[in-house]
């Protein structure tokens, strides 16, 4: 059994941040339900090429997006627009721990779906909001999108090459990390909400904003600024507060040196056969070498030419001193160390064949995270979730099926 078992989550999100929520608690164990339009569901279904492919090698309709957050669930179709669709919700929500949606703020009130309504008929209900600004403020009404977030909560001030270096300017990050951090936020909100009804509370309302998140997760560099009141410029892959720890290139490539403290770097000028360095005032501690980061630098670029990334990695390997390629996704997913941690599996899917996925990073020694179904088609779940939670009778369901409300 997993840990979270015995819980049942209603999954009203779609695109990214929600579903990557849905997916971490289902993962745990969780009953999870996702609640899609019938004939369109999650914006993401759509959000191809590329396609899993079946048995034949031919694309499906399942986009790679839309399978990278959504395991572990049931799929069911409801067009909660109709008042017999928002009956059916409501039903579930009622029998239901968790309910997670990303509507625009006010947006399910229209149909008796906010908070509010729902806790009147289930007080335990954990009802998780995620919108681009928060619940208040004078964002609030407005849409908000991964990319944009990026810009605006000032993740992309601190991403791209320095102004000084040909290709300057803002770029963002290479996956929806926002989303991502918020999805993570999201599920640690709800099982901290579920911690505290359990000890005799009742349930609440979590109010998630992705700009919130992103400020939250400046971290260091936020802190940069609060202290000095000056706003921390692009860097490249340099580290705002310790040298060296950037990519250096090499004979063959590029390799990441992450010198964290004044004895690595010691033991990686000894490698590089310029112990001198370390007993030059300018770099022996970290302090001074970031106040020297431009004279440093070039000298350091001069010596890691000559060997290959892999002589790197290996001479600094032995001495402790962090280090690593730069690899792309399929020498990652080639790389032993994620082999041997298992971070590839596969699904058996409804199609045919199975859906690669990557696996979760939660290692629990009593309750491992389980792998019970591969995202699941639209409506796939509809007609066994509707007769097995509110038991809905055949006929019923082609009554409803026939009127569009599933």
């Amino acid at each position: 059994m997993g840990a979270l078992s015995h819980l049942r989550v209603l999954d009203l999100s779609r695109v990214l941040a929600g579903p990557w929520a849905g997916q971490i608690l289902a993962d745990l164990g969780a009953d999870v339900i996702k609640i899609e339009r019938p004939g369109v569901g999650d914006d993401t279904r759509a959000w191809g090429p590329p396609y899993l492919r079946d048995e034949a090698g031919e694309n499906t309709t399942e986009a790679a997006y839309y399978l990278s957050a959504n395991r572990n669930k049931q799929s069911v179709t409801i067009d909660f627009t109709q008042p017999e669709g928002q009956r059916l919700v409501r039903e579930l929500a009622s029998r239901s721990d968790v309910l997670i949606e990303n509507f625009k703020v006010g947006g399910l009130a229209a149909y008796g779906l906010d908070y509010e309504s729902l806790k009147a008929i289930n007080p335990r209900l954990v009802y998780c909001s995620i919108t681009g600004f928060g619940q208040d403020g004078p964002y609030a009404g407005r849409a908000g999108y991964d990319f944009m977030i990026q810009g605006l909560g000032g993740l992309m001030s601190l991403t791209g090459r320095a102004e000084d270096e040909e290709g300057a300017g803002p770029v963002k990050v290479g996956v929806a990390l926002t989303d991502i951090l918020t999805g993570l936020y999201s599920s640690v909100a709800i099982m901290a909400a579920l911690a505290s009804r359990d000890q005799g509370g009742s349930g609440q309302h979590i109010d998630m904003a992705l700009l919130d998140v992103q400020v939250a997760c400046l971290a260091n560099q936020a802190m940069n600024y609060l202290t000095t009141g000056v706003p921390p410029q692009r860097l490249g892959n340099a580290h705002p507060n310790i040298v060296p720890y950037q990519a250096f290139p090499t004979a063959d490539g590029d390799f990441i040196l992450t010198v964290g403290n004044d004895g690595q770097f010691r033991k990686f000028v000894e490698v590089a056969g310029r112990p001198e360095w370390a007993a030059d005032a300018r770099f022996a501690t970290n302090k001074a070498r970031v106040a020297h980061r431009a004279e440093l630098v070039p000298m350091i670029r001069q010596v890691t030419v000559f060997k290959t990334t892999e002589e790197w990695v290996c001479a600094l390997e032995a001495v402790g001193v962090p280090c690593g390629p730069v690899n792309d996704l399929e020498q990652v997913f080639a790389n032993p160390q994620v082999k041997a941690r298992g971070l590839v599996m596969a699904l058996p899917h409804s199609l045919g064949g199975c859906v690669p996925q990557v696996a979760s990073p939660i290692r629990l020694s009593e309750t491992p995270v389980e792998y019970r179904r591969a995202p699941p088609l639209l409506g796939e779940h509809t007609a066994e979730v509707l007769e097995r939670l509110l038991g809905v009778s055949a006929d019923t369901l082609k009554l409803l099926r026939a009127s569009g409300v599933v």
